[in-house]
């Protein structure tokens, strides 16, 4: 098995707490709501919503895939880190066991804007390596659903703050 790793980094006017409760605290809520286009429903599978939680994202018909499994690994609210896999489902295909990623959001400036830095590991099945320009759809709704957030976040300043 071999591992592939790929970071993004993103800035926001938004407030990395605020961020980071609307992308991992409240995100099995929040994003069916924002994106039901693509989103059916996140489903909590088992667990209280910290590490070893099981999260079913069950995308609509008209998506590419039906469904993805997130195990849980970390939330660390204090340092607003997040660390998650996903184990099971289409995205995976055949060449994949596993993604793990990682994500942090740290505060810049006296604006209260943030840097929300991502860092994905690709655990292929076999000697299979995976390439980014492979994996640039999945990065591309990353930044899709981020912005949305991001705007959502920016229109309604008093929603978790």
């Amino acid at each position: 098995m071999g591992v592939t790793s790929f970071s993004q980094e993103f800035t926001s006017p938004v407030d990395a707490a605020r961020m980071f409760k609307a992308l991992i605290i409240d995100a099995n809520t929040l994003i069916p709501k924002l994106l039901p286009q693509f989103i059916k429903s996140v489903d909590v599978i088992q667990g209280d919503g910290g590490a070893g939680t099981i999260e079913q994202v069950n995308f609509t018909q008209g998506s590419h895939f039906k469904y993805v499994k997130h195990r849980i690994d970390e939330v660390d609210t204090e340092n607003l880190v997040c660390k998650y896999t996903m184990i099971e489902g289409d995205a995976l295909g055949d060449k994949l066991e596993c993604i793990a990623y990682e994500m942090k959001f740290e505060g810049i400036g006296d604006g209260g804007g943030c840097m929300f830095k991502m860092k994905s590991n690709y655990h292929s099945v076999g000697e299979f390596e995976i390439k980014e320009e492979e994996i640039k759809a999945g990065k591309d709704k990353a930044i899709g659903i981020y912005k949305v957030v991001e705007a959502y976040l920016l229109e309604n300043p008093s929603i978790y703050a």
